[in-house]
């Protein structure tokens, strides 16, 4: 009446194995962090973050002669999504400090003790928000975002 039961279970397996490949594609593939999540995040995580990127920008960011000594963050907050992966980036302006090394022969340069204004760099990864001590000098987070509109698209 219904054919070979061979028939059907070959059936029946082809459509498990369809099932099972399509859940995991979507698990693979996570969905896209919506912003007011990734603001949430970001309030919550403030703190660690500011200090983390102090801890890194401190540790790998020397100019020749000179040692970060200050970093003060700004409130305000520019969310960007990368064009590639549509990961979400967080710029926030920052105003950076520099003294001079002794014997780093920046001593006697002026300019040393004048503060740097530029957009220290955060990332989304999953539900965490990370940050390796990137800053981009001399740009607020709109123009950071601007500079690297090829790659990056503001989010409102």
């Amino acid at each position: 009446m219904f054919g070979e039961p061979w028939i059907w279970m070959t059936g029946l397996i082809v459509m498990i194995a369809l099932a099972i490949a399509l859940w995991w594609a979507t698990v693979r593939h996570p969905r896209r962090t919506s912003v007011e999540r990734a603001r949430k995040l970001f309030h919550l995580q403030r703190e660690r973050l500011e200090f983390r990127f102090s801890q890194l920008a401190t540790n790998s960011y020397k100019p020749r002669g000179l040692e970060l000594i200050d970093c003060d963050f700004e409130d305000e907050i520019s969310f960007a999504r990368d064009r590639h992966n549509g990961r979400l980036r967080a710029y926030v302006a920052v105003t950076i400090q520099f003294q001079a090394i002794e014997g780093g022969g920046m001593e006697d340069n002026p300019n040393v003790g004048n503060l740097k204004a530029g957009s220290a760099e955060f990332r989304l990864d999953g539900s965490d928000w990370g940050t390796d001590g990137k800053v981009l000098f001399n740009v607020n987070p709109v123009e950071a975002i601007q500079r690297y509109q090829q790659e990056l698209e503001l989010v409102e």
